[in-house]
């Protein structure tokens, strides 16, 4: 995809930019469904595609389009130029440039070594094999246990994808990534009706899911949940599971974003250097780690990706930039500039999310809290948030906890506190950590509150 990019380049300019950035890509990705023993859907899309901002002095133009010709990048270019024309100045605006201006402090300029982020296996494994993969999830959760009495649905998806980006100033590269998951939503039966439990699996490539592990983890999920009841009302201990704290973490990476806090959006708006976060909470954005679905080794504006130290000793320490933010707030970049595809110009975006595990067995995370409360699913977090105060109030179910052990399941609960406090609160991180690909890419064990509000019966 380098030399379209390169090309639209260059027509950009022939047709009046200073200055221009072409983004080209290509994704070929399948998703299937099963349920009831059968395949109940099977799509496969593939798109290509390329986009092209234009700068004419501090003015942009962005234009996107699917003909990679030579007269579909012409048009492309040219209507990316005659949009620069027309847009209003903005004295931020500006291509990435070499030499790129990192954050002192970054760790690791660019990645060390060659990223193997593609799985070839993605293209070779037929739709038929793909297919037995994801009824044999749906087979594990039904002979899992006798209380499971049907699956909502078994699913396996994937994703290749090539991407180049090409720069007037010379920032830029291309490479290839792939990714693949499964997982399962099960249905367990007790005295007072029926449960969910999900279970998933994350790789580059099929091989790597096991599809009975996916299917026992749901199981497992959906059966202890039966015979769920309301827990009292009180402020207690609250263990995250992995699940979870990455819906938490996942927020909290938004709200870490320089165009967020830039927009007066965010509950760590001022608090940079500031104490937002026990020590036992070390949170990391990184670029480059290999079994991160979010890996590249560079960002979408083509400045290297690297290891971001967000919260370390309980310190804020940065916030996430892309160039423009970067220039706004009079920063520098810290690789942060995400695409949602070629239609869609970049904006600041987090790319893998890690919280470095602790030494603390699950079991012992248990006996740290005593007497609380063992959170395995939540309700409504994103729009249960206030993006400017971080204050939450949200539906949730899991485990009681008695005694330093696991007790009674628990439902219809909602916990309920505000991101900072939350943070701060953090007693202890578990060694459990797992990645987890819903609502983004986030690595994170179970972690352990001091403190939160439980409001149940």
């Amino acid at each position: 995809m380098i030399e379209p990019a390169r090309g639209a380049v260059e027509r950009a300019l022939a047709a009046g930019a200073t200055d221009a950035e072409a983004y080209a890509s290509e994704d070929a990705g399948r998703e299937i469904r099963a349920h009831g023993g059968e395949i109940e859907s099977l799509t496969a899309a593939t798109q290509r595609g390329i986009g092209v901002r234009a700068w004419i002095g501090h003015q942009v133009g962005y234009a996107y389009g699917t003909d990679l010709s030579e007269a579909g990048l012409d048009a492309i270019a040219v209507r990316a130029a005659e949009a620069a024309r027309v847009a209003d100045e903005d004295e931020f605006t500006g291509p990435a440039e070499l030499p790129v201006r990192l954050m002192p402090d970054m760790e690791g300029k660019v990645a060390p070594e060659p990223l193997e982020l593609s799985d070839l296996t993605v293209s070779e494994w037929t739709a038929d094999r793909v297919a037995d993969l994801t009824l044999a999830i749906e087979r594990a959760a039904l002979d899992a246990d006798q209380r499971v009495v049907g699956v909502e649905q078994a699913v396996y998806a994937d994703s290749a994808e090539r991407i180049a980006i090409a720069s007037s100033t010379g920032v830029g590269g291309e490479f290839e990534r792939s990714s693949c998951y499964g997982y399962v939503q099960v249905l367990a039966e007790g005295d007072d009706g029926r449960e969910t439990g999900l279970g998933f699996d994350l790789g580059r490539g099929p091989g790597a899911l096991d599809p009975a592990a996916i299917g026992r983890e749901g199981a497992k999920r959906a059966t202890a949940m039966v015979g769920a009841s309301k827990p009292d009302s009180r402020s207690c201990p609250v263990i995250l599971d992995p699940t979870v704290a990455a819906s938490f973490i996942g927020l909290i990476g938004g709200g870490l974003s320089a165009a967020a806090v830039q927009r007066g959006r965010s509950p760590f708006a001022d608090r940079l250097e500031a104490e937002v976060a026990g020590e036992a909470l070390v949170l990391h954005d990184d670029g480059l780690d290999p079994e991160g679905s979010a890996s590249s080794p560079f960002d979408g504006e083509g400045v290297p990706c690297r290891r971001t130290a967000l919260i370390e000793g309980g310190t804020l320490r940065t916030y996430l930039y892309d160039t423009y933010t970067a220039r706004r707030g009079g920063a520098a970049t810290t690789g942060n500039a995400g695409r949602g595809g070629y239609r869609s110009q970049p904006s600041v975006s987090t790319t893998n999310l890690v919280v470095a595990p602790g030494t603390f067995s699950f079991d012992e995370l248990l006996r740290e809290a005593g007497e609380g409360v063992f959170v395995t699913d939540v309700a409504g977090l994103h729009s249960g948030v206030n993006p400017v105060s971080g204050d939450f109030s949200v539906g949730a179910s899991g485990r009681a906890i008695r005694g330093g052990e696991l007790a009674e399941p628990l439902r219809e609960f909602t916990i309920a506190s505000d991101l900072v406090s939350m943070l701060r609160a953090v007693r202890a991180a578990g060694a459990d950590a797992r990645w987890v690909p819903f609502g983004g890419s986030v690595s994170t064990p179970s972690l352990l509150i001091e403190a939160m509000t439980v409001a149940g019966s």
